[in-house]
């Protein structure tokens, strides 16, 4: 996610961002999109904001390392952190945000906890995607829904494909007419006044071949898939802020 957050700022020509890991290989892998990459966290004091990109596990270690001021901000990206496990170890206002891989190519959706979030980082999220603000304690299934959501999607664009492949396309070209489906689609919920159900009717002409695809998703359990895979995830974000209850 922190490479991600890289590549993305770099696209937008607005921001010098400085790459911080201990493993060589990471540094490598943003080095192109970086002003700069370092092993010396001690950089982070001289940035008026600090992202904290971590598995939420390395979290306390990390925050021991780093020393704020009052007059920083320090964003944290990680799965089930609460803001305010971080907030009690650093001086620095502190952002829970949680965005996904899709920042690399500014098409991010994030959330945010309303708490304590800035102009500065909300200006950082605009420069690499969409995202809302919300309470901390939606921030579970926020997670699962934008978090975890790619690797859903992904998995919905494959079938797809393979039943595009199954009915004679080249895998290739199955590949782009579905991807580039979901990417249309997506932008049209995103940028169209109708709701989705206003837009699912406006796909389905009656005795079409859409609403015959559609008969048969309405009378499968893909939508208690769907559900129960966000639900999954949601809850494994609660259980790691188990982790940090104090």
């Amino acid at each position: 996610m922190g490479g991600a957050l890289v590549e993305g700022l770099s696209r937008a020509d607005a921001y010098d961002v400085t790459a911080i890991d201990l493993d060589d290989a990471a540094l490598e892998s943003v080095a192109d999109f970086a002003a700069e990459t370092t092993t010396d966290i001690g950089v982070t004091r001289e940035t008026p904001l600090v992202v904290v990109a971590v598995k939420p596990d390395a979290v306390p270690a990390v925050l021991d390392d780093l020393d704020l001021r009052g007059d920083q901000t320090l964003v944290t990206v990680a799965a089930g952190v609460p803001r305010a496990f971080v907030a009690e170890r650093t001086d620095a206002r502190v952002v829970r945000v949680m965005p996904n891989l899709a920042a690399a190519n500014g098409n991010m959706a994030a959330a945010a906890v309303e708490e304590g979030s800035t102009d500065e980082v909300r200006d950082l999220l605009d420069a690499v995607g969409e995202f809302v603000e919300v309470e901390e304690s939606e921030m579970d299934v926020a997670t699962a829904v934008n978090g975890s959501g790619p690797a859903f999607a992904f998995h919905l664009i494959d079938a797809v494909k393979q039943a595009g492949v199954e009915g004679g396309l080249d895998p290739e070209q199955a590949e782009v007419l579905a991807a580039q489906t979901f990417k249309g689609a997506a932008e049209t919920v995103l940028r169209d006044g109708r709701s989705v159900d206003e837009l699912v009717d406006a796909v389905c002409s009656p005795n079409g071949t859409t609403i015959e695809g559609m008969e048969v998703l309405w009378e499968s359990d893909a939508d208690d898939a769907v559900e129960d895979a966000v639900s999954a995830a949601a809850e494994r974000s609660r259980e790691l802020a188990e982790d940090y209850d104090e």
